[in-house]
């Protein structure tokens, strides 16, 4: 079923590689969050509900889900390179297809593709930690990961610029432009891995039952990882429908602004694959969940002032950043030659944690805006940290 070599022996991570990696994975993860900071732009033209706009995001956020699942596990089984190159072309047409949407339900068809399709971060990541020497494994992907993470808060930054200035549509039409372009980059300079799996698709895919039934690690980063993602998108998706409330009277271009503020946490996740290296995972994990628990307390007495809101930003960011190195160096030191199929595990439950958040927060919103919004995030990172106390204490 599977070979414990490579095919071929593994080409050396050279710093270009690294680089390359580290910039791909920001600007295609990039794609899943643009339509954030337009929702209330896109809510207008459509003539729809704010609650009817979000699930835009959440459509994106389960497409990402559904591509996890059934295309990262071929990265065990097809060699790396190829698999990524073909995925572009898709990348490419999904966005098209939402820039030239016609009516809300077209555009929500798109969201879904473009979230199913955009899945390249998630091959790259394990293929960066299968490069990396085993001793530098956690400051490897935690490299990485700082790219992704500055990807996902500076994309919304310049789609509500972008939106502001040139409308929404616009977004989508540059985002196809640089897909093009960053298929060109990587083509010449991406180097190729080869699987080390014999299995069939079938095979592959029920090893993903079986992974998470033998992997109890695994489920924790799993569970804890989706908790707090849910977080993450309960904040960022009903962000703008709070600095469009009388108090701000702000548009999309000030909502992606603080995806700058946001970016000072994803700085830290390199500091944070560093200590993971050091062992120190659980400690910095009970930390970071800690953080997201006071971000919510934070933004909860912030809903009409944006120096609590930046604070708050910056807190949460850099513990759901913090706790997903974490949980992504855990897992890859498990099973060397199911990195991907583990990934997939992890980023499946981790989406589908955010998908939750993303819905629970609009409807939250629709019935007791910002209050109910920050009881969505107070619930799902305290239940994040019993999840992960728990787990500690059953294994002392």
């Amino acid at each position: 079923m599977e070979s414990s070599l490579s095919a071929t022996t593994t080409p050396p991570l050279t710093r270009l590689n690294l680089w390359v990696m580290t910039v791909a994975t920001g600007l295609v993860v990039a794609n899943l969050y643009y339509n954030q900071p337009l929702l209330g732009k896109i809510s207008a033209e459509f003539g729809v509900t704010e609650a009817k706009a979000g699930a835009i995001s959440m459509l994106t956020q389960i497409g990402y889900a559904v591509g996890m699942l059934f295309i990262i596990p071929l990265g065990d089984m097809l060699r790396r390179k190829q698999l990524i190159m073909v995925d572009f072309v898709l990348i490419v047409a999904s966005l098209l297809l939402a820039a030239f949407a016609k009516d809300i339900n077209m555009l929500l068809l798109a969201s879904f593709l473009i979230g199913a399709t955009s899945v390249v971060p998630q091959l790259l990541v394990p293929m960066a930690a299968h490069l990396a020497k085993p001793e530098e494994r956690g400051r490897t992907v935690g490299f990485v990961m700082s790219g992704l993470l500055i990807g996902i808060l500076l994309s919304r930054t310049l789609s509500g610029f972008v939106g502001e200035h040139l409308g929404w549509r616009a977004m989508f039409l540059i985002g196809a432009g640089m897909m093009v372009v960053l298929w060109l980059a990587l083509y010449f300079l991406l180097p190729e891995v080869h699987p080390d799996y014999k299995g069939t698709y079938r095979e592959l895919m029920a090893s993903l039952v079986h992974l998470a039934r033998e992997e109890p690690l695994l489920r924790l980063a799993a569970v804890r990882g989706a908790l707090c993602y849910a977080c993450f998108g309960a904040f960022w998706t009903t962000l703008v429908f709070l600095l469009q409330e009388p108090q701000f009277n702000a548009g999309s271009d000030v909502a992606g602004a603080f995806g700058l503020i946001g970016a000072f946490g994803a700085l830290a996740a390199s500091f944070m694959g560093k200590l993971s290296d050091k062992g120190n995972g659980f400690r910095v994990t009970t930390f970071s969940i800690a953080l997201v628990i006071l971000s919510y307390v934070i933004f909860g007495l912030s809903s009409h002032s944006i120096m609590g809101l930046v604070v708050g930003v910056i807190v949460m960011d850099l513990g759901v950043q913090a706790t997903h190195i974490s949980n992504q160096t855990l897992i890859f030191s498990l099973r060397p030659e199911a990195r991907n199929r583990l990934n997939t595990v992890y980023m499946v439950t981790y989406f589908i944690g955010g998908a939750a958040g993303t819905w629970l927060a609009s409807q939250a919103w629709l019935r007791w805006h910002w209050t109910g919004v920050v009881g969505v995030g107070l619930l799902f990172s305290v239940l994040a940290l019993l999840v992960h106390v728990r787990f500690l204490r059953r294994n002392k």
